[in-house]
């Protein structure tokens, strides 16, 4: 018998799989306690009988991850992990410490299929899509490695979380359950860039999260040479999707917006950027690009950062500029694991 991911299955059908097995209905009780512990084998179960941690450990199988790698900015309390998952494949995580708690930048994909030319991750294709228990997994790795309790995630990690739906809005329900990590969607941001289709399925679940949109260009010209996926959803179709979004929840869109020196960066961008956000319920968050090897792009500077928000303020959008952290660890995701895949070639 082909053993089962035990952290997939909801609570009936778990329930099911335990009456099979003729287990007393405290037994599940006991078991999804360890399980939201964060426990990675059967045999922690230390309350079960051992012939049944035995059993367990037949039928099911617990998804876990193991810190491959782990580098610790000297700047700030920024940690970015490497993380080894059950097939060998490997993943990145941000830890990032804040005033108002620690936050974490978890992956949803192994790679990314987006192709975007200014990402490290893209650079690496795409593997697989991460389960939801994969997802939390991270969580409980760095919260037991740092000795701390993570109070917000981002999913701004590898990969396009709205191309993996359905782990994903599942990873999203298994963060609110009691017992477990238990983070409220108010402390949740997801990242895309721009699949209008999802963005229209995610609308209808009307969560609290908070939505935030790759944009990096004010249109169709600047944007499809740099994300491939706006040739699918351009600018203006995209924008559509946040406002509608937006006006359904009740939610601000976040616009990232990552400032590439000479490309998307001049001041008539910003002023056409802030003709297309003008009236809809958003803010941007300028980012100064990350360098990646081999991407040739460069970060504006940052009095030209400062120009282009203030074009922004003075139009009545909300702009900030994101604080870097963890710049001496190349804490932006993909970066690591295309390092450490580029030594295991050269070993």
């Amino acid at each position: 018998m082909q053993k089962q991911d035990i952290r997939a299955m909801t609570e009936p059908q778990l329930r099911a799989h335990l009456d099979e097995l003729g287990l007393p209905g405290y037994r599940f009780k006991q078991i999804v306690k360890w399980l939201n512990a964060g426990v990675s084998d059967f045999s922690q179960m230390t309350d079960l009988p051992l012939a049944l941690r035995q059993q367990l450990s037949e039928r099911f199988f617990i998804p876990g991850v193991r810190i491959a790698r782990k580098w610790e900015s000297k700047l700030d309390e920024t940690v970015k992990y490497l993380f080894e998952l059950q097939d060998g494949e490997t993943v990145e995580s941000v830890l990032m410490s804040y005033k108002h708690g620690w936050s974490q930048c978890l992956s949803t994909q192994v790679g990314c299929k987006m192709g975007c030319t200014f990402c490290a991750t893209g650079m690496g294709g795409f593997i697989r899509n991460l389960t939801a228990a994969e997802m939390i997994a991270q969580i409980e790795a760095a919260e037991k490695d740092r000795g701390i309790r993570v109070s917000s995630v981002v999913l701004m990690g590898m990969g396009e979380p709205l191309d993996n739906y359905d782990e994903v809005l599942r990873f999203l329900h298994m963060l609110k359950e009691d017992g477990g990590v238990h983070i409220g969607m108010r402390h949740v941001s997801l990242s895309t860039c721009g699949l209008v289709d999802q963005i229209y399925r995610l609308m209808d679940e009307k969560l609290q999260l908070t939505l935030s949109v790759s944009l990096h260009a004010p249109n169709d010209q600047i944007r499809s040479p740099m994300m491939p996926v706006n040739r699918k959803w351009p600018v203006d179709t995209l924008l559509e999707a946040c406002r509608r979004y937006a006006e359904t929840t009740g939610r601000r869109i976040s616009y990232e917006y990552a400032m590439v020196n000479g490309v998307n960066d001049s001041d008539a961008c910003a002023y056409e950027l802030a003709g297309k956000l003008k009236g809809t319920l958003c803010h941007v968050n300028l980012i100064p690009l990350n360098p990646v090897d081999g991407s040739g792009k460069r970060a504006s500077c940052l009095k030209r950062i400062q120009s282009f928000q203030n074009i922004l303020t003075k139009s009545g959008i909300t702009a900030t500029v994101r604080r870097t952290l963890g710049a001496d660890i190349n804490a932006s995701c993909g970066q690591l694991r295309r390092k450490a895949d580029r030594e295991k070639s050269n070993g």
